[in-house]
Order: C-alpha cells, then structure tokens, then sequence
C-alpha cells in the first residue's frame, strides 16, 4: 500500500476550522430552538409559531417530539452514509465530495428552521419545522460523519491523534461559544427591527459564517495525500454489525450514551438556568460561557501532556465524576445564599475541567479503537465508527429533548419565589448528575491497554519492514 503522509500541524488546524463551523450551527439548534418556540416569558414583539404545552399524550411537547424525531432521523441515516462514505470511489477520495456538497444545504436548513411563515400557534409551522429539522440533521449527517472519518486517517499516530482531538475540541468550544452570542448580536438590531426579526438576521450571519468555514478543509485538504481512499466492500448495515462486534467499542458506546443525555439536558437547559433559576437576563449567557470556554482553553494543554503520560482512560473516567459534581450544583442555582452572578460563574468554573477533557479525548478513543479494529480485521472503516458512535450519542440527544423539554414544564406556572418554583428545571440537572455518573461507572470496564498494544505492535512491524 503507498506509504501515505503524516499530516502537519498546519493541516490539522484548516481540517479543525471545519468543525468551527459546524459546531456553530449544530450550538444555535441545541441553545436557542426551545428558547425561540418555548420561551418561559414571551419577548416583547415575539409570538408563539407552534402549538404550546404538552399536546401529545398529554406528556411530550411539539418541540420535544420534533427534536426527538429529528435526532432518531439523524441517527438511522448516519450508518448509512457512513457506508456510503467507506465505500465511495472519487478522484478526491471517500470524504471531501460529502463535505463539500453537505455544507451550503446545512447552513442554510439552519436559517429556515427560524424562519416559519404563519403567525399564531399553527400546526402548519409545526409541520415545516418538522421537515426543515429533518433535512437539518440530514445535512450534518452528510457533512459531519465523513469529516469525523478523516479524524484517524489524519492522525496516523497517537501524537498527531491527540494533538489533532485537542485541535478540533478548541474550535468547537469557539463555536459553540459563537452560538452562545446570538441575544447579544440580536440586540444590536431589535431597536430597528424588532426582536424576531433580529433573531432570524443573526441566525443568517452566524450560519453565513459558518459555511465559510465548513468549506476551508473540504477545499483545502487533499484528502488522498493523507489517507487509505480504498474503499470498503460490503452492505452499510453488514458493516454496522461488524463495528458492534468490538468489545471496546461497545463499552465506550455504552458510556457515551449516558454522558450525551446528561450533557445535552444541561446545555438545553443552561439560557433558563442562568434566566429561571438564577434570575439573570439572557445576555448573561454567552459572558459565562465564554468563562467556561476560557478556563477549559486553559486545561487544554495538561490535558493534552497527561494523555500522552498516563492514557485517556484514567482522565476520561475522572471527567465523568466532576461533571456529575456540576450537574448537581446547578441544580441548587437560587437556592444558596450566594449572589446569581457569582454562582453562575461557579457553575462555569466547576465545568470548564470536564469540557476540557471530554471534549479532547472521546475522539481520541474513537481513533485509537478504529485503528485498533483495522490492524486486527484488515477493513477500514472508519466512517461507520463514527457513525456508529453518533448513531448512540444522538439517541442518547433525542432522549434527552423528550425528556427536557417535557420535564421542565413540571410547575413551570408557579410565580417565582413560591414553594416549587422551578422545580422541572432542577430535576433535569439532577437526572443529568445521576446519568452522567453511570457514564461514568461504564466506561472503566473500556480496556485502553489492549488497544493501545495492538496499534503499538502494528507500528513497530511497520517500522521493520521499511
């Protein structure tokens, strides 16, 4: 097989600038979708666009079910364009022609789910958000499975792995932080032209932006100087199952789930934490974020020495506790004697350590856990590991949008400083400590030191033979 390049820092940062980007739209649907359609308390000169309450079965909200069935969606089409991207034969390679297709479309889904056209509470918006958040998920699918794939065909080593993990988790906590800024932009322009309006202009420079930059690594990597571009035989599904048979994989999949229903609860919930609980306004939320995204910036280079020293598995597992711990604490917000402000920056600090390393090394065990499977079983199929794992995580994401979204309505019409007042809002975070410890428990049983030796062996024959 021609021996292929090892990717340079220089390329490992334009093929993390592509994250940015996505991680920009993905962080306005997950921050700002319910506070658009569900907000607590109505912005002067916003209207309701989809019918409010728990109108299904008397439990589950139009958002939660729209959500939910878009996060289900997205996670039935990731294994099969991840078949699709492991077997695609293109002069470009297996991944660049997706992202380079996927990324307009994605971008500008993401401005139509804000721009429904009837007023009032009609099920004819519920029915355009519907499909509008269908095509979303289809088009992050398209462009965010293959890009992932090109995570352990770039990182061709454990050092350029980790480095590459820490580069792509910087840029996505800068774009989620950039999601975080929409009120704060929008108000710039609500004086002019009203609140929705000012919503939906920000919305659509924001997903502008984005596309930008979603583009850079898909017209700016040759992809077939760095990775195996051979394409896999087989059906997707038969290469589903063939992902699943890893032991390894199973594990950390198991893990993953919990941590991503627990996660996505409290990022869902942070604008009423911050809003309900603490009784701040929402422009408080981006300045907070962009505390927590600083101090985990500032953990991002331990983090990324002590993975190397003493593995992911030690570090990973000890994420999962101190997030619980976090999860906890925000769910007493308002409770304490300590002032809102002080206590949301708390909150901040307490989850910046976390974020940091779960946001470097879960990609990192991905990579390891794929090459690994590619030394044993001769297949590459990194794809359809990525997508397998987006696959659990996003059932995990589509569980947690019923559940938050149903849960927070829970005395959701008790005046504050009453008994109960925000009660739905505390027992989501509770439910997010409790899974997240789980997680947590599951994920030691993952045998880092077999995977690393069965790469590590691999390297040293390689090594011999040139």
């Amino acid at each position: 097989m021609e021996q292929k390049k090892i990717a340079s820092n220089k390329v490992l940062w334009i093929f993390a600038v592509g994250q940015l980007g996505w991680s920009t739209l993905a962080g306005i649907i997950t921050n700002w979708l319910v506070v658009f359609y569900e907000p607590d308390v109505l912005p002067e000169g916003h209207s309701y666009f989809t019918p409010q309450g728990r109108i299904f079965l008397g439990l589950l909200t139009a958002l939660g079910v729209i959500t939910a069935a878009g996060r289900l969606f997205d996670a039935v089409t990731d294994p099969y364009i991840a078949g699709k991207s492991d077997s695609f034969r293109h002069k470009l390679g297996r991944r660049i022609p997706f992202m380079r297709v996927a990324a307009i479309p994605f971008g500008v889904m993401t401005v139509l789910i804000f721009t429904l056209p009837f007023k009032g509470e009609s099920y004819k918006n519920f029915g355009l958000l519907f499909l509008f958040c269908m095509l979303f998920y289809l088009c992050m699918t398209a462009y965010c499975t293959p890009y992932n794939a090109l995570i352990p065909e770039l990182g061709r080593t454990q050092t350029t792995r980790i480095n590459l993990s820490t580069y792509i988790s910087v840029t996505y906590f800068f774009g989620s932080g950039i999601s975080y800024l929409v009120p704060n932009i929008a108000g710039i322009f609500t004086g002019a032209m009203g609140y929705t309006a000012a919503f939906r202009l920000t919305v659509g420079i924001l997903s502008a932006i984005a596309v930008v930059c979603m583009l850079i690594p898909a017209f700016l990597i040759d992809e077939n100087a760095y990775a195996d571009t051979t394409p896999t035989e087989g059906t997707a599904f038969g290469s589903l199952m063939a992902t699943f048979k890893n032991g390894d994989f199973r594990t950390f999949v198991a893990s993953d789930i919990f941590y991503w229903i627990g996660l996505t609860m409290f990022q869902t919930g942070l604008p009423f934490y911050i809003t309900t609980l603490l009784g701040l306004t929402d422009k408080w939320t981006f300045p907070m974020f962009a505390a927590m995204t600083f101090m985990s910036l500032l953990c991002y280079a331990p983090v990324n020495i002590f993975a190397k020293k003493m593995g992911k598995k030690k570090l990973i597992a000890f994420a999962f506790m101190f997030f619980s711990v976090t999860f906890l604490v925000t769910a007493l917000a308002g409770l304490l004697p300590i002032p809102a402000v002080v206590y949301g920056f708390l909150i901040a600090a307490l989850a910046a350590v976390p974020m940091a390393i779960l946001g470097i090394l879960p990609q990192a065990v991905v990579a390891d856990i794929s090459e690994a499977d590619r030394v044993k079983t001769g297949e590459s199929r990194q794809g359809m590991f990525y997508a397998a794992r987006t696959f659990a995580f996003k059932m995990g994401q589509s569980l947690a949008m019923l559940l938050f979204t149903s849960i927070k309505t829970i005395n959701s019409d008790i005046p504050s400083g009453q008994s109960g007042f925000g009660l739905g809002l505390r027992m989501t975070a509770v439910l997010a400590t409790v899974l997240c410890f789980i997680g947590g428990i599951i994920f030691m049983r993952y045998k880092e030191d077999s995977v690393i030796s069965t790469i590590s062996s691999a390297e040293d024959n390689s090594s011999d033979r040139t």
